[in-house]
């Protein structure tokens, strides 16, 4: 497991090296309550089995941070073709009732998403 300032891998999308042709990346930020972990890993698992068939996804990575405190805090990395790819995905059914569920249940608060763009 690698562990760098505080995060720690818990599990990851398609294996393999990210690829050096995307164009975006987007870090989803994530504070789940306590005891609810385990919860949030296995909808995240699921989500990153669906993201593997979505036109433009080309990686998702899910770290746990690992001196959080009272709260849990995830962040997940996730590398798309372009912009339009992952809000495509997050404007979608699927997506939407999987956050909706955990705004009631699972997470502290909303999460946040970061975008960055090479080059």
């Amino acid at each position: 497991m690698a562990v760098s300032a505080g995060w720690g891998a818990v599990s990851h999308g398609s294996p393999g090296t990210l690829c050096s042709d995307a164009m975006v990346t987007i870090g989803m930020n994530y504070q789940v309550l306590e005891g609810k972990e385990e919860v949030f890993e296995g909808a995240c698992r699921k989500v990153l089995e669906v993201m593997r068939e979505i036109e433009g996804h080309q990686d998702s990575q899910i770290y746990r941070r690992v001196d959080a405190g009272e709260n849990a805090q995830y962040l997940i990395v996730s590398r798309w073709s372009d912009e339009d790819a992952f809000n495509h995905f997050v404007a979608s059914d699927t997506f939407k009732k999987v956050a909706s569920w955990g705004l009631k249940d699972v997470l502290a608060g909303r999460p946040t998403h970061t975008t960055y763009r090479e080059g």
